[in-house]
């Protein structure tokens, strides 16, 4: 019940909570190791390691957000 209350009472809103951010942060990094295996595009290529620094980074910020 308390943790109830410490959900309600939290200034976070609810899309910025741990769970949707983190799904957000494993999709940046699957789309990532995605652009980085595709023999196409070279300019996808190019830019996955970006990608997947960028969802990583993410992830290890979210993972410090309230549940």
């Amino acid at each position: 019940m308390t943790e109830r209350i410490a959900h309600s009472v939290s200034g976070w809103p609810r899309w910025l909570r741990r769970g949707p951010c983190e799904a957000v942060a494993m999709a940046l990094i699957g789309l990532g190791v995605l652009m980085l295996m595709q023999p196409v595009f070279l300019d996808l290529y190019s830019y996955s390691f970006v990608t997947i620094l960028a969802g990583t980074l993410g992830f290890v910020i979210v993972s410090h957000f309230p549940d």
